[in-house]
């Protein structure tokens, strides 16, 4: 009976020993979790200068308050280090999500943290530099305007003479709202109605926050009012300038490219 009592005793021993892991060949770690808790029936408070109250079972039951292992982590602060379309440019204070702060700009070092000292060396150093965009999504935007081929619709019977105005309803109906000072048509005045310009391409000049220029494929459809809509999947087609000498100009703007579905891709 005695020998079977020690032999437990060692038994406990070797597996209360920290070379557990190394016995059973698994890693055995610490791991730091925070759990508030809050008695379910709270002790009463002991008299001044009296003996404290003895605490009961019931006083030992605890209540989940709060587990901060799955409590939602803050945003991270960071500094650009380079320019980041849809972000901003090199020195730009930045509140991004923790996994897109990890993942696509503390690894690439697009980013640092935005600690005091990297603030003031980033303000020390804000004034040598010239910005690469006026914003953050111009870049973007220059992007969708150029690779877009603009529907321009007019009368095919009454005169009319384009201007900047028809332009901006149009860009309107696509999504894009801007000025007229925004806007620079060709150097040629475009007047109609003109059956030898049905279909074809001119472009105009957009510019963005006063700064940046991209030019705008454009193609003319002259329509009955009775019948106003766009020829189906006419971006697909290319089709010949309005102007000859701007067609070296048309040739090099990107044009409509069909996105691959996720379906067809290996």
């Amino acid at each position: 009976m005695w020998n079977n009592s020690v032999n437990l005793s060692k038994n406990l021993q070797y597996l209360s020993s920290p070379f557990l892991a190394a016995y059973n060949g698994f890693l055995s770690q610490q791991t730091r979790n925070t759990f508030i808790l809050k008695r379910r029936t709270p002790p009463g408070l002991a008299k001044k200068n009296g003996p404290s109250k003895v605490l009961r079972g019931r006083h030992f039951v605890y209540e989940l308050v709060e587990d901060t292992n799955v409590r939602k982590k803050p945003d991270l602060q960071l500094i650009l280090t380079s320019y980041v379309e849809g972000l901003g440019n090199k020195g730009d204070l930045v509140t991004v999500p923790r996994n897109k702060g990890y993942t696509k700009l503390l690894l690439p070092r697009l980013a640092m943290y935005a600690t005091p000292e990297n603030i003031d060396k980033t303000k020390a150093a804000a004034d040598d530099q010239d910005s690469r965009y006026s914003s953050p999504y111009v870049e973007r935007t220059i992007n969708v305007l150029s690779t877009r081929t603009l529907p321009v619709l007019m009368s095919n019977t009454n005169p009319w003479v384009l201007e900047k105005w028809h332009i901006r309803t149009w860009l309107r109906r696509s999504g894009f709202h801007l000025q007229d000072e925004s806007i620079t048509l060709p150097d040629k005045p475009i007047s109609g109605p003109n059956p030898a310009m049905e279909g074809k391409d001119f472009y105009i000049t957009v510019t963005i926050n006063k700064k940046e220029q991209v030019k705008v494929r454009c193609r003319l459809f002259q329509i009955d009012k009775k019948k106003f809509t766009v020829p189906e999947e006419y971006y697909k087609n290319t089709a010949e300038p309005i102007f000859p000498e701007d067609k070296s100009i048309l040739d090099t703007m990107p044009g409509f490219y069909l996105r691959e579905s996720k379906s067809s891709r290996i």
